[in-house]
């Protein structure tokens, strides 16, 4: 008897878009600030994303991640591979929420030897919205 033997073709590796290393000379750092974590994202001029780094990709758990330093750290990681990838030299800073990270991130960037621009608070405030919960009485 002959054992039919089923050949399968080789396991592709997952398609992964090569990061592109394009130079982008200016663009943007938005900064978003929780009290639970503080979010770091580099874009260009048109809002693509170049890179980006959390307190919690660096390593922060938990509370910590709501630190002033944590948010440091985090900038400062993102501001070391928008400089070495894209050759970044100035950016726009957004800044969005009221957590701890708020100044330190952008202070961060003193250190790389990134100008600012320009820092623009484009916090969500509500104006109108949906009807307040009733007064809590003691």
């Amino acid at each position: 008897m002959a054992e039919a033997t089923t050949t399968t073709p080789a396991a592709k590796p997952a398609s992964t878009r090569k990061k592109q290393r394009r130079s982008v000379p200016a663009g943007q750092m938005h900064i978003q600030a929780s009290f639970n974590n503080t979010i770091i994202t580099f874009t260009d001029k048109k809002g693509a994303v170049l890179c980006a780094s959390s307190a919690g990709a660096c390593g922060f758990r938990g509370s910590k991640k709501g630190t002033a330093y944590a948010a440091q750290v985090a900038a400062e990681k993102a501001a070391e591979m928008v400089k070495s990838l894209h050759g970044t030299k100035s950016v726009d800073v957004f800044v969005k929420g009221v957590g701890l990270g708020r100044d330190s991130a952008v202070r961060a960037l003193t250190n790389y030897d990134i100008q600012v621009d320009s820092i623009k608070d484009v916090t969500g405030v509500p104006h109108g919205g949906t009807r307040a919960r009733k007064a809590r009485r003691v």
